[in-house]
Protein backbone atom coordinates (compact mmCIF):
# COMPACT_ATOMS: atom_id res chain seq x y z
CA UNK A 1 0.00 0.00 0.00
CA UNK A 2 1.35 2.96 -0.94
CA UNK A 3 1.64 5.76 2.20
CA UNK A 4 1.98 9.51 2.38
CA UNK A 5 4.36 10.07 5.06
CA UNK A 6 5.45 14.21 6.01
CA UNK A 7 6.69 12.88 9.79
CA UNK A 8 8.67 9.90 11.51
CA UNK A 9 11.80 8.46 11.91
CA UNK A 10 13.43 10.65 9.17
CA UNK A 11 13.50 14.40 9.92
CA UNK A 12 12.93 16.01 6.46
CA UNK A 13 13.68 19.58 5.62
CA UNK A 14 11.00 20.90 3.66
CA UNK A 15 12.36 23.45 2.24
CA UNK A 16 15.65 23.82 0.66
CA UNK A 17 16.33 26.76 2.26
CA UNK A 18 18.03 24.77 4.93
CA UNK A 19 21.77 24.94 4.42
CA UNK A 20 24.43 21.64 5.49
CA UNK A 21 27.27 22.41 8.03
CA UNK A 22 29.80 22.26 5.05
CA UNK A 23 29.69 22.42 1.47
CA UNK A 24 31.94 20.60 -1.43
CA UNK A 25 35.16 21.94 -2.40
CA UNK A 26 35.82 21.40 -5.76
CA UNK A 27 39.77 20.45 -6.67
CA UNK A 28 40.63 20.04 -10.23
CA UNK A 29 43.22 17.13 -10.60
CA UNK A 30 43.84 16.58 -14.21
CA UNK A 31 43.20 18.27 -18.22
CA UNK A 32 43.75 21.98 -17.50
CA UNK A 33 46.43 22.24 -20.40
CA UNK A 34 44.05 20.27 -23.15
CA UNK A 35 41.66 22.82 -22.67
CA UNK A 36 40.73 25.68 -25.39
CA UNK A 37 42.13 29.40 -24.26
CA UNK A 38 39.43 31.31 -23.29
CA UNK A 39 39.19 34.90 -21.77
CA UNK A 40 36.56 35.64 -19.38
CA UNK A 41 37.53 39.59 -18.94
CA UNK A 42 36.31 40.60 -15.05
CA UNK A 43 32.90 42.41 -15.73
CA UNK A 44 33.41 46.19 -14.83
CA UNK A 45 31.25 47.02 -11.67
CA UNK A 46 30.23 50.31 -11.46
CA UNK A 47 28.83 50.43 -8.44
CA UNK A 48 29.77 51.97 -4.58
CA UNK A 49 29.11 48.92 -2.57
CA UNK A 50 31.17 45.41 -3.24
CA UNK A 51 29.51 43.53 -5.52
CA UNK A 52 27.85 39.97 -3.67
CA UNK A 53 28.80 37.76 -6.31
CA UNK A 54 31.89 37.96 -8.96
CA UNK A 55 29.74 37.19 -11.99
CA UNK A 56 32.70 36.58 -14.49
CA UNK A 57 34.36 34.41 -11.98
CA UNK A 58 31.55 31.49 -11.66
CA UNK A 59 31.31 32.02 -15.42
CA UNK A 60 34.97 30.74 -15.54
CA UNK A 61 35.26 28.41 -13.16
CA UNK A 62 32.14 26.61 -14.86
CA UNK A 63 33.86 26.90 -18.16
CA UNK A 64 37.26 25.07 -16.81
CA UNK A 65 35.00 22.48 -15.10
CA UNK A 66 33.61 21.34 -18.35
CA UNK A 67 36.78 20.18 -19.61
CA UNK A 68 36.94 22.16 -22.94
CA UNK A 69 37.80 25.74 -21.73
CA UNK A 70 40.82 27.45 -19.93
CA UNK A 71 40.48 30.65 -18.89
CA UNK A 72 43.13 32.90 -19.00
CA UNK A 73 44.56 34.16 -15.83
CA UNK A 74 43.97 38.15 -15.09
CA UNK A 75 47.06 38.81 -14.45
CA UNK A 76 47.63 37.27 -18.20
CA UNK A 77 45.75 39.73 -19.77
CA UNK A 78 47.00 42.18 -22.02
CA UNK A 79 43.77 44.82 -21.52
CA UNK A 80 40.70 44.43 -19.98
CA UNK A 81 38.22 45.59 -22.37
CA UNK A 82 34.68 46.59 -20.96
CA UNK A 83 33.11 45.68 -25.01
CA UNK A 84 34.10 44.38 -28.59
CA UNK A 85 35.02 48.12 -29.31
CA UNK A 86 38.03 48.05 -26.80
CA UNK A 87 39.29 44.77 -27.68
CA UNK A 88 43.06 44.99 -28.93
CA UNK A 89 42.32 41.63 -31.43
CA UNK A 90 46.52 41.25 -32.33
CA UNK A 91 46.98 40.82 -28.44
CA UNK A 92 44.70 37.88 -27.45
CA UNK A 93 44.94 35.78 -30.42
CA UNK A 94 48.68 36.00 -29.37
CA UNK A 95 47.92 34.47 -26.43
CA UNK A 96 45.93 31.88 -28.25
CA UNK A 97 42.55 33.19 -27.47
CA UNK A 98 39.65 32.71 -29.60
CA UNK A 99 36.61 34.25 -28.03
CA UNK A 100 36.58 36.19 -25.36
CA UNK A 101 33.59 37.55 -22.92
CA UNK A 102 33.32 40.75 -21.31
CA UNK A 103 30.89 42.72 -19.34
CA UNK A 104 29.67 45.91 -16.91
CA UNK A 105 27.35 45.27 -14.09
CA UNK A 106 25.47 48.29 -12.76
CA UNK A 107 22.56 48.65 -9.85
CA UNK A 108 19.14 50.11 -10.73
CA UNK A 109 17.05 52.32 -8.89
CA UNK A 110 15.11 48.96 -7.09
CA UNK A 111 18.42 48.01 -5.98
CA UNK A 112 18.73 44.76 -8.77
CA UNK A 113 21.90 44.52 -10.96
CA UNK A 114 22.09 45.09 -14.59
CA UNK A 115 24.54 42.76 -16.55
CA UNK A 116 25.37 44.23 -19.88
CA UNK A 117 27.90 41.03 -21.73
CA UNK A 118 29.09 40.03 -24.74
CA UNK A 119 30.81 37.17 -26.60
CA UNK A 120 33.55 37.94 -29.29
CA UNK A 121 35.27 35.76 -31.96
CA UNK A 122 38.27 36.93 -31.75
CA UNK A 123 39.93 35.96 -34.84
CA UNK A 124 37.31 36.72 -36.92
CA UNK A 125 37.78 40.19 -35.49
CA UNK A 126 41.31 40.28 -36.17
CA UNK A 127 40.75 39.48 -39.44
CA UNK A 128 38.08 41.90 -40.16
CA UNK A 129 39.74 44.89 -37.74
CA UNK A 130 35.80 45.35 -36.64
CA UNK A 131 35.18 47.16 -39.88
CA UNK A 132 33.68 43.99 -42.43
CA UNK A 133 30.64 45.76 -44.38
CA UNK A 134 27.11 43.87 -45.01
CA UNK A 135 23.74 45.05 -47.09
CA UNK A 136 21.32 46.52 -44.32
CA UNK A 137 17.23 45.39 -45.56
CA UNK A 138 17.18 48.69 -48.07
CA UNK A 139 20.39 47.88 -49.45
CA UNK A 140 22.75 50.06 -47.60
CA UNK A 141 26.21 49.26 -47.07
CA UNK A 142 26.69 49.56 -42.59
CA UNK A 143 29.57 48.39 -40.85
CA UNK A 144 28.90 44.40 -39.53
CA UNK A 145 29.79 43.21 -36.37
CA UNK A 146 29.62 39.59 -36.96
CA UNK A 147 32.37 39.17 -34.91
CA UNK A 148 30.25 39.60 -31.77
CA UNK A 149 28.26 36.26 -31.67
CA UNK A 150 25.71 37.80 -28.50
CA UNK A 151 25.34 40.90 -26.66
CA UNK A 152 23.04 40.45 -24.03
CA UNK A 153 21.32 42.61 -20.73
CA UNK A 154 19.58 40.95 -17.73
CA UNK A 155 18.13 42.67 -14.60
CA UNK A 156 19.07 40.22 -11.93
CA UNK A 157 17.97 40.36 -7.92
CA UNK A 158 21.65 40.43 -6.11
CA UNK A 159 20.67 36.72 -4.36
CA UNK A 160 20.27 35.24 -8.04
CA UNK A 161 23.86 36.89 -9.20
CA UNK A 162 25.21 33.27 -8.90
CA UNK A 163 22.64 31.27 -10.62
CA UNK A 164 22.27 33.84 -13.76
CA UNK A 165 26.54 33.42 -13.71
CA UNK A 166 25.82 29.68 -14.50
CA UNK A 167 23.12 30.88 -17.35
CA UNK A 168 25.70 33.14 -18.64
CA UNK A 169 28.09 29.87 -18.84
CA UNK A 170 25.34 27.83 -20.51
CA UNK A 171 24.59 30.57 -22.82
CA UNK A 172 28.69 30.83 -23.91
CA UNK A 173 29.43 26.69 -23.60
CA UNK A 174 26.40 26.71 -26.34
CA UNK A 175 27.68 29.15 -28.73
CA UNK A 176 31.17 28.21 -28.93
CA UNK A 177 30.32 23.71 -28.83
CA UNK A 178 26.95 23.75 -30.30
CA UNK A 179 26.00 21.58 -27.25
CA UNK A 180 23.62 22.43 -24.36
CA UNK A 181 25.53 23.86 -21.10
CA UNK A 182 24.36 22.06 -18.02
CA UNK A 183 25.84 24.54 -15.50
CA UNK A 184 22.01 25.02 -13.73
CA UNK A 185 21.80 21.61 -12.62
CA UNK A 186 21.98 20.10 -8.91
CA UNK A 187 23.91 17.19 -8.27
CA UNK A 188 22.04 14.83 -4.69
CA UNK A 189 23.97 12.79 -2.67
CA UNK A 190 24.30 10.72 0.28
CA UNK A 191 27.00 11.52 3.15
CA UNK A 192 27.56 9.31 5.93
CA UNK A 193 28.73 11.67 8.94
CA UNK A 194 29.88 9.37 11.26
CA UNK A 195 30.17 12.23 14.34
CA UNK A 196 26.13 12.82 14.26
CA UNK A 197 25.42 9.65 16.29
CA UNK A 198 21.58 10.38 15.68
CA UNK A 199 21.11 11.11 12.52
CA UNK A 200 24.40 9.82 10.39
CA UNK A 201 22.80 9.35 7.16
CA UNK A 202 21.87 12.80 4.95
CA UNK A 203 20.44 13.12 1.58
CA UNK A 204 22.04 16.23 0.51
CA UNK A 205 21.05 18.56 -2.82
CA UNK A 206 23.73 21.35 -4.00
CA UNK A 207 24.41 23.16 -7.51
CA UNK A 208 26.50 20.71 -9.60
CA UNK A 209 29.83 22.77 -8.31
CA UNK A 210 28.96 21.67 -4.87
CA UNK A 211 27.80 25.92 -3.52
CA UNK A 212 24.65 26.29 -2.03
CA UNK A 213 24.41 22.71 -0.68
CA UNK A 214 21.49 21.92 1.16
CA UNK A 215 20.02 19.17 3.42
CA UNK A 216 16.86 17.50 2.50
CA UNK A 217 16.78 14.41 4.83
CA UNK A 218 18.37 12.62 7.74
CA UNK A 219 18.31 9.72 8.88
CA UNK A 220 19.25 6.91 11.40
CA UNK A 221 19.35 4.22 8.88
CA UNK A 222 21.07 4.02 5.60
CA UNK A 223 20.16 5.83 2.56
CA UNK A 224 20.47 4.47 -0.92
CA UNK A 225 20.60 5.34 -4.70
CA UNK A 226 18.64 8.51 -5.19
CA UNK A 227 17.45 9.41 -8.77
CA UNK A 228 15.97 12.62 -10.14
CA UNK A 229 12.50 12.20 -11.47
CA UNK A 230 12.76 14.15 -14.96
CA UNK A 231 11.40 17.23 -14.35
CA UNK A 232 13.62 17.86 -10.94
CA UNK A 233 11.21 18.02 -8.75
CA UNK A 234 11.76 14.51 -7.10
CA UNK A 235 13.93 12.21 -5.63
CA UNK A 236 13.43 8.53 -5.12
CA UNK A 237 15.88 6.92 -2.85
CA UNK A 238 16.05 3.35 -0.91
CA UNK A 239 15.32 3.77 3.21
CA UNK A 240 16.05 1.69 5.96
CA UNK A 241 14.25 3.35 8.39
CA UNK A 242 12.21 0.22 8.49
CA UNK A 243 13.87 -2.49 8.98
CA UNK A 244 14.81 -3.17 5.48
CA UNK A 245 14.66 -1.98 1.72
CA UNK A 246 12.22 0.20 0.78
CA UNK A 247 11.47 2.97 -2.03
CA UNK A 248 10.57 5.81 -1.57
CA UNK A 249 9.85 9.55 -3.57
CA UNK A 250 10.24 13.01 -2.00
CA UNK A 251 9.33 16.09 -3.59
CA UNK A 252 12.72 18.29 -2.46
CA UNK A 253 10.49 21.49 -2.15
CA UNK A 254 7.51 20.41 0.16
CA UNK A 255 9.19 17.44 1.60
CA UNK A 256 6.08 15.46 1.09
CA UNK A 257 7.29 11.39 0.94
CA UNK A 258 5.47 8.37 -0.57
CA UNK A 259 6.26 4.95 0.09
CA UNK A 260 6.29 3.62 -3.63
CA UNK A 261 7.68 -0.46 -2.78
CA UNK A 262 7.79 -2.18 0.26
CA UNK A 263 8.02 -5.96 -0.66
CA UNK A 264 9.87 -8.90 1.20
CA UNK A 265 13.27 -8.37 0.74
CA UNK A 266 14.85 -6.06 -1.11
CA UNK A 267 13.22 -3.24 -2.86
CA UNK A 268 16.06 -1.06 -4.34
CA UNK A 269 17.25 0.82 -7.32
CA UNK A 270 14.70 3.02 -8.62
CA UNK A 271 15.28 4.94 -11.56
CA UNK A 272 12.54 7.02 -13.37
CA UNK A 273 11.85 6.42 -16.87
CA UNK A 274 12.44 9.54 -19.08
CA UNK A 275 8.74 10.77 -19.08
CA UNK A 276 8.32 10.34 -15.64
CA UNK A 277 5.64 8.10 -15.87
CA UNK A 278 7.37 4.70 -14.27
CA UNK A 279 10.18 3.86 -11.85
CA UNK A 280 12.75 1.02 -12.99
CA UNK A 281 13.79 -1.08 -9.66
CA UNK A 282 15.18 -4.21 -8.60
CA UNK A 283 13.25 -6.42 -5.94
CA UNK A 284 13.88 -9.84 -4.68
CA UNK A 285 10.26 -11.02 -3.66
CA UNK A 286 10.73 -14.20 -5.73
CA UNK A 287 14.12 -15.00 -4.25
CA UNK A 288 17.00 -13.71 -6.89
CA UNK A 289 17.07 -9.80 -7.63
CA UNK A 290 15.03 -9.35 -10.94
CA UNK A 291 13.62 -5.78 -12.52
CA UNK A 292 10.82 -4.72 -12.62
CA UNK A 293 8.94 -1.13 -14.27
CA UNK A 294 6.06 0.32 -11.68
CA UNK A 295 3.55 2.57 -13.90
CA UNK A 296 3.31 5.38 -10.94
CA UNK A 297 -0.15 6.04 -11.68
CA UNK A 298 -2.06 2.86 -12.12
CA UNK A 299 1.03 1.14 -9.84
CA UNK A 300 1.34 -1.84 -11.96
CA UNK A 301 4.13 -3.90 -11.79
CA UNK A 302 5.64 -5.59 -14.22
CA UNK A 303 8.84 -8.22 -14.20
CA UNK A 304 11.39 -7.50 -16.95
CA UNK A 305 13.95 -10.05 -15.70
CA UNK A 306 13.67 -13.89 -15.26
CA UNK A 307 15.27 -16.64 -13.83
CA UNK A 308 17.97 -17.18 -11.70
CA UNK A 309 20.58 -15.00 -12.25
CA UNK A 310 20.60 -12.26 -9.78
CA UNK A 311 19.46 -8.78 -11.90
CA UNK A 312 19.93 -5.04 -10.94
CA UNK A 313 21.08 -1.20 -11.65
CA UNK A 314 18.27 -0.67 -14.05
CA UNK A 315 18.94 2.63 -16.69
CA UNK A 316 16.73 3.38 -18.71
CA UNK A 317 17.66 4.35 -22.49
CA UNK A 318 16.88 7.52 -23.71
CA UNK A 319 14.14 6.75 -26.22
CA UNK A 320 12.87 4.75 -22.82
CA UNK A 321 12.12 1.77 -25.34
CA UNK A 322 14.82 -0.16 -23.97
CA UNK A 323 16.82 -1.05 -20.19
CA UNK A 324 20.15 -1.70 -19.35
CA UNK A 325 21.20 -3.84 -16.34
CA UNK A 326 23.70 -6.01 -14.40
CA UNK A 327 23.73 -9.63 -14.78
CA UNK A 328 25.73 -12.08 -13.46
CA UNK A 329 23.72 -14.89 -15.75
CA UNK A 330 27.59 -15.60 -17.89
CA UNK A 331 28.86 -15.95 -14.38
CA UNK A 332 30.69 -12.65 -13.14
CA UNK A 333 28.46 -9.16 -13.16
CA UNK A 334 28.10 -7.90 -16.96
CA UNK A 335 25.58 -5.33 -18.37
CA UNK A 336 22.74 -6.23 -20.85
CA UNK A 337 20.22 -4.95 -22.21
CA UNK A 338 16.80 -5.60 -22.67
CA UNK A 339 14.08 -4.40 -25.02
CA UNK A 340 10.40 -3.41 -22.76
CA UNK A 341 8.26 -4.78 -25.70
CA UNK A 342 9.55 -8.34 -25.40
CA UNK A 343 12.89 -10.50 -26.88
CA UNK A 344 15.70 -11.50 -24.28
CA UNK A 345 18.31 -9.60 -22.94
CA UNK A 346 21.49 -8.59 -25.53
CA UNK A 347 24.76 -8.25 -23.64
CA UNK A 348 26.22 -5.33 -24.44
CA UNK A 349 30.18 -5.82 -22.68
CA UNK A 350 32.83 -8.02 -22.86
CA UNK A 351 36.05 -6.10 -21.76
CA UNK A 352 37.36 -6.38 -18.36
CA UNK A 353 36.51 -9.39 -15.89
CA UNK A 354 33.35 -7.09 -14.62
CA UNK A 355 31.20 -4.06 -15.57
CA UNK A 356 28.56 -3.06 -14.08
CA UNK A 357 26.80 0.24 -13.34
CA UNK A 358 26.04 1.04 -16.42
CA UNK A 359 24.30 4.70 -18.14
CA UNK A 360 23.78 5.72 -21.31
CA UNK A 361 25.09 8.98 -22.59
CA UNK A 362 21.24 11.17 -23.19
CA UNK A 363 22.13 11.36 -27.04
CA UNK A 364 22.45 7.50 -26.74
CA UNK A 365 26.57 7.09 -28.45
CA UNK A 366 28.23 5.74 -25.14
CA UNK A 367 27.71 3.50 -22.42
CA UNK A 368 29.33 4.69 -19.07
CA UNK A 369 30.36 1.88 -16.24
CA UNK A 370 32.36 0.76 -13.30
CA UNK A 371 34.88 -1.38 -15.44
CA UNK A 372 37.02 -4.57 -13.28
CA UNK A 373 40.39 -4.95 -14.66
CA UNK A 374 43.77 -5.77 -13.43
CA UNK A 375 43.99 -1.94 -12.44
CA UNK A 376 40.77 -2.19 -10.16
CA UNK A 377 37.47 -1.04 -10.50
CA UNK A 378 37.83 2.43 -12.90
CA UNK A 379 35.07 4.39 -14.85
CA UNK A 380 35.22 3.20 -18.61
CA UNK A 381 33.63 4.75 -21.64
CA UNK A 382 31.86 1.92 -24.41
CA UNK A 383 30.76 3.50 -28.19
CA UNK A 384 27.76 1.45 -28.38
CA UNK A 385 27.95 1.62 -32.24
CA UNK A 386 31.76 0.02 -32.54
CA UNK A 387 32.27 -1.33 -28.81
CA UNK A 388 35.59 0.31 -28.59
CA UNK A 389 35.83 1.03 -24.80
CA UNK A 390 37.76 3.87 -23.14
CA UNK A 391 39.02 3.73 -19.19
CA UNK A 392 38.50 7.65 -17.81
CA UNK A 393 39.57 7.59 -14.47
CA UNK A 394 42.72 5.79 -12.33
CA UNK A 395 41.30 6.59 -8.88
CA UNK A 396 40.27 4.22 -6.19
CA UNK A 397 36.96 1.52 -5.96
CA UNK A 398 35.21 4.26 -8.23
CA UNK A 399 31.53 3.46 -8.18
CA UNK A 400 28.16 5.17 -8.77
CA UNK A 401 28.92 7.23 -12.22
CA UNK A 402 25.75 9.71 -13.18
CA UNK A 403 26.19 11.63 -16.21
CA UNK A 404 25.42 14.91 -16.84
CA UNK A 405 22.18 15.95 -18.70
CA UNK A 406 24.26 17.45 -21.59
CA UNK A 407 26.49 14.38 -21.93
CA UNK A 408 29.51 15.91 -20.77
CA UNK A 409 30.67 15.52 -17.66
CA UNK A 410 30.41 12.34 -15.09
CA UNK A 411 30.22 12.34 -11.51
CA UNK A 412 30.92 9.46 -9.31
CA UNK A 413 31.73 7.96 -5.77
CA UNK A 414 35.88 7.44 -5.26
CA UNK A 415 38.47 6.82 -2.53
CA UNK A 416 40.67 9.68 -1.69
CA UNK A 417 42.86 10.02 1.33
CA UNK A 418 40.80 6.52 2.65
CA UNK A 419 37.45 8.74 2.12
CA UNK A 420 34.40 8.65 -0.12
CA UNK A 421 34.65 11.82 -1.88
CA UNK A 422 32.64 12.67 -5.39
CA UNK A 423 34.83 13.23 -8.44
CA UNK A 424 33.88 14.62 -11.85
CA UNK A 425 35.61 13.04 -14.97
CA UNK A 426 34.75 14.80 -18.59
CA UNK A 427 33.62 11.99 -21.19
CA UNK A 428 36.60 12.32 -23.13
CA UNK A 429 38.09 11.87 -19.66
CA UNK A 430 41.00 14.99 -19.99
CA UNK A 431 39.21 16.69 -17.54
CA UNK A 432 39.01 15.93 -13.94
CA UNK A 433 38.15 17.04 -10.62
CA UNK A 434 37.21 16.46 -6.94
CA UNK A 435 34.83 17.31 -4.87
CA UNK A 436 35.69 16.18 -1.57
CA UNK A 437 33.18 17.03 2.29
CA UNK A 438 34.59 17.89 5.06
CA UNK A 439 32.01 16.37 7.06
CA UNK A 440 31.51 12.76 5.75
CA UNK A 441 31.80 10.06 3.35
CA UNK A 442 29.99 11.31 0.23
CA UNK A 443 28.30 8.40 -2.05
CA UNK A 444 26.06 7.94 -4.69
CA UNK A 445 25.70 10.66 -6.28
CA UNK A 446 23.16 11.58 -8.84
CA UNK A 447 22.90 14.31 -11.76
CA UNK A 448 20.01 16.08 -11.92
CA UNK A 449 18.03 16.93 -15.59
CA UNK A 450 18.44 20.24 -17.30
CA UNK A 451 16.11 22.53 -14.74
Amino acid sequence: MIKRLMTGVLVICASLSNVAHAALELVITDGIDSARPIAIVPFKWEGASKLPQDVSAVVASDLQRSGKFSPIATNRMPQTPYSEAEVNFDAWTGLGVDSLLTGTITQNAEGNYVINYQLVDVVRGQLTQGQSKALSPDGQLVLSKDHVLFNKQATVPGDRLREYAHRISDLVYQELTGERGAFLTRIAYVVVNDKDQKFPYQLRVSDYDGYNERLVLRSKQPLMSPAWSPDGKKLAYVSFQNGQAEIFIMNIYTGEREKVTSYPRHNGAPRFSPDGNSLALVLSKTGSLQVYTLDLKTRKLTQITRGRSNNTEPYWHPDGKSLIFTSDRGGRPQIYQVDLAGGSPNRLTWQGTQNLGGQITPDGRFLVMVNRSNAGFNLAKQDLETGAVQILTQTLLDESPSIAPNGGMVIYSSIYNKANVLSMVSIDGRFKARLPATNGRVRAPAWSPFL
